[in-house]
């Protein structure tokens, strides 16, 4: 019998690709935080428009978001070194190369590329806030530390939130470019699987469904923390009962059921 595909070879598989999984939702959190706060600092150097860090981050998001992200892993792989090579000269020090683990050069490629492009969300948050709702609360006799944790900062998290998740999805299937800095993740591992018994495409397809399984549960983590946060449109609430109120009063004048 033709066996060309064997579903069998993809359930082993998954078994095996799963204790790599680990790995990659290290890779990603780790790296996830540090271009978090890393993006949240170049924000705040946009807004405020400091200068000349202000044109130094303004070319750094430029480069990160312009160049493909296995290119800023092989810059990372291969210029690290050579800046260890550099300060040793000029410094008399004694860096050893060898001495860096492969997966720090792909957290510190990722977590940059993840600061770069938090950086640009960030700061489309901040600047998208209502500045009467600010001014309002000022004018309440608010300072400026209850303002920004009442007002600023829980409604630019939920205006974030949606594409800082997209974000981390991303960074997750960005995790599967690891490999390039000798980092054996799952897709890494998918492929030394394959080549055992040049099965592949069984290989990789186990890769697939594990990748889209996570995703799935990923998204949905995303949703349940968006329902979390979200800031309540107070007034609103308040205006749409009035308005109910009214219209129920009216319609039993004239008759009628609501």
């Amino acid at each position: 019998m033709l066996n060309i595909f064997d579903i069998d070879v993809v359930f082993k598989d998954v078994k095996s690709l799963l204790l790599f999984v680990p790995i990659t939702l290290y890779i990603s959190v780790i790296s996830g935080i540090i271009g978090l706060v890393l993006g949240f600092l170049l924000a705040v150097v946009r807004i405020k428009k400091i200068p000349v860090l202000n044109q130094i981050v303004g070319v750094f998001i430029s480069f990160m978001r312009g160049t493909p992200i296995i290119v800023q892993l092989y810059i990372t792989y291969f210029g690290i070194p050579i800046a260890f090579m550099y300060i040793n000269y000029y410094k008399g020090t004694n860096l050893q190369v060898a001495n860096v683990p492969p997966i720090v050069y792909a957290l510190f490629a990722l977590a940059l590329n993840t600061g770069a492009f938090c950086s640009v969300i960030i700061q489309s948050a901040f600047e998208a806030i209502n500045q009467g709702e600010i001014e309002a609360a000022a004018a309440l006799g608010m300072t400026g530390r209850q303002r920004m944790f009442r007002i600023i900062i829980p409604e630019a998290l939920e205006l974030a939130l949606p594409n800082l998740g997209n974000q981390f999805i991303g960074l997750i299937k960005g995790t599967s470019l690891a490999f390039t800095c000798s980092v054996v993740e799952m897709t890494a591992q998918a492929k030394i699987i394959g080549a055992r018994g040049y099965r592949y495409f069984e290989a990789y397809v186990a890769l697939a469904i594990i990748y889209w399984i996570m995703i799935i549960v990923i998204e949905q983590l995303i949703k349940l923390i968006l329902h979390l946060v979200k800031v309540p449109d107070v007034v609103g609430d308040i205006e749409d009962k009035k308005l109910y109120k009214k219209q129920k009063k009216l319609l039993k004048k004239q008759g009628g059921l609501l």
